[in-house]
């Protein structure tokens, strides 16, 4: 007689793990349903992203959050000027910062990985470095950042720029010196394992992503259109930035409009780019909503320039700086509130996204199909009066260019009484879309840039199960599910999608998929693992 006395999984990494359920289908040993349950969807990404050589010598001199997987090794630089000269000379770098801001982004580009010393899963460089496919580690509290003296000291050892280190986005490690990498190979296997699940899931998988190179690669890992344009994104550069800052500083409508006018080309150029390459799928633009803390000049040589365009003494300028200074910029004047006071900054993108679609239309091109998102609405009326914005503005554009010009107006759900009131919401929006990470701080009253101070104490205590701006909550889920049941009653054509950080997170996508939400979006560099993930909600609903 045999006895089997103890049985474990096998371990064994991504790449072994697709190649075996794969050849065990063609074996005939499992079904393709098994093969795609048996595949955890986060391990994907060790697919997607250079992973550290365990083999290696690896000195750990400090940890932080795994913000953006993939690994990379590089000169530690502090600014984004030396990150470009260094790149320019063929040099790889590590950004370090004590957190990122718009300046940042040329920096970001141009670094082969992102350290900050502060800042979640959800700060500004998590979310910029996912989408770019860099990796990052964030809120290291565990590194002390002197840019005066141009280094970083750990409990171990002091780290001076031009220094080398190796940051790993999958687990949070910050280590000393140059560490190998390995680099992805996605296989066949891969490509089959992905179209099983395709072939299970219902729902949608989009992107989060409002460049032409990030909707590139999304839609060549499989996604289905843009769930998240963020337009403030799109001024980053040297270049609009300065125009941004002209718009904001303006005191005057007619000085604003001198502004907006510069930055009218590059947006609609955005969007031609953007809307052929996610030819006959549809693109979600979010109007501005920028917490205006994040354009404002901040250093000398900024606010001399800012001065220098707009024409004003340095001393006006940095009065106009103090009187836009908000306590809590995240609850302040931003999104449709933006748009109530100054309705000419909204009517310039909707003219910028129609008049793309025009253009596109008029080269022959298949264009995508554009969902003007209203955002940080919270009653009926701010939805009502952005729409008829949107709607005048589309008339405007269509008599000028002789076409027809069809197109979605909805909101982003990101606020507790917009939830609450959905039904009213509802009857003026074609569609929602759950702003999750936005949702989960207006919930809990949390920051999700400061929270890495305290939320390891919450999950050590078993206060929280996991880190809520990792996987939804329960009382933020109750929230979605009061906003879904809402505004499907009052209409029930209504379109519905998640396109917050949690997107892209599978237990996440299990609770969409369990609600009937139509689609979720996510980092382009994790819509396989959201299609994967989608797949195994649907089949373990039958299970």
């Amino acid at each position: 007689k045999l006895w089997m006395l103890q049985t474990r999984s096998g371990k064994r990494t991504a790449k072994s793990a697709v190649k075996i359920a794969v050849d065990m289908v063609k074996e005939k040993l499992i079904s393709k349903k098994e093969a795609v349950l048996r595949i955890d969807p986060n391990s994907l990404d060790t697919l997607l992203h250079p992973t550290l050589d365990e083999k290696s010598s690896i000195n750990v001199i400090a940890n932080g959050l795994p913000a953006s997987p993939g690994a990379a090794s590089g000169k530690v630089v502090f600014t984004s000027e030396e990150a470009e000269r260094l790149t320019a000379m063929m040099q790889d770098t590590i950004l370090v910062r004590v957190e990122t801001s718009p300046e940042d982004i040329q920096g970001m580009h141009a670094a082969k990985g992102i350290l900050t010393a502060r800042g979640g899963m959800t700060s500004h460089a998590a979310v910029v470095a996912r989408g770019m496919g860099r990796p990052c580690v964030s809120g290291s509290s565990e590194i002390d950042i002197n840019y005066e003296n141009k280094s970083f000291k750990t409990s171990s050892m002091e780290i001076k720029e031009g220094d080398v280190i190796t940051i790993d986005g999958s687990t949070g490690r910050i280590i000393a010196g140059s560490v190998s990498t390995v680099k992805p190979e996605i296989s066949g296997d891969f490509s089959k394992l992905m179209s099983w699940a395709d072939s299970f899931r219902k729902l949608k998988v989009r992107t989060n992503s409002e460049t032409p190179k990030d909707t590139k690669t999304a839609k060549d890992f499989g996604a289905e259109g843009i769930g998240l344009c963020r337009t403030e994104h799109m001024f980053f550069d040297e270049e609009r930035i300065l125009s941004v800052r002209e718009m904001i500083l303006s005191k005057t409508k007619e000085d604003r409009a001198i502004a907006l006018q510069k930055l009218l080309p590059h947006q609609r150029k955005d969007f031609i780019d953007i809307f052929k390459i996610m030819s006959g799928l549809p693109v979600t633009v979010r109007l501005l909503d920028p917490p205006l803390h994040e354009f404002l000049p901040r250093t000398e040589k900024e606010i001399n320039e800012v001065a220098s365009i707009v024409n004003l003494p340095v001393k006006e300028v940095e009065s106009r700086i103090e009187e836009l200074h908000e306590q809590n910029p995240m609850l302040g004047h931003r999104g449709c509130r933006l748009g109530i006071s100054f309705p000419e900054i909204y009517e310039m993108q909707c003219k910028a996204i129609f008049e793309a679609l025009a253009q596109v239309k008029k080269s022959n091109f298949k264009s995508a199909f554009p969902e003007i998102m209203i955002p940080l609405v919270s009653t009926e009326a701010e939805i009502k009066i952005m729409k008829d914005l949107v709607i005048r503005t589309a008339s405007q554009v269509q008599q000028e260019h002789k076409l027809k010009i069809e197109f979605l107006v909805g909101t982003m759900i990101e606020l507790p009484r917009a939830a609450i009131k959905a039904k009213e919401i509802a009857k003026h929006a074609e569609f929602f879309s759950f702003g999750t990470n936005d949702l989960t701080q207006t919930t809990f009253g949390i920051s999700r840039d400061d929270s890495g101070k305290f939320l390891n104490d919450y999950l050590e205590n078993k206060i929280f199960s996991v880190d809520p701006f990792v996987s939804i909550d329960e009382g933020v889920s109750d929230l979605i599910e009061i906003a879904v049941t809402k505004g499907r009653k009052q209409n029930r054509n209504l379109k519905l999608g998640i396109c917050g950080e949690h997107g892209g997170d599978p237990l996440s996508i299990s609770f969409c998929a369990n609600i009937g939400l139509n689609y979720i979006s996510c980092s382009p560099y994790r819509v396989p693992v959201a299609r994967l993930a989608a797949a195994q909600a649907e089949l373990k609903k039958n299970f």
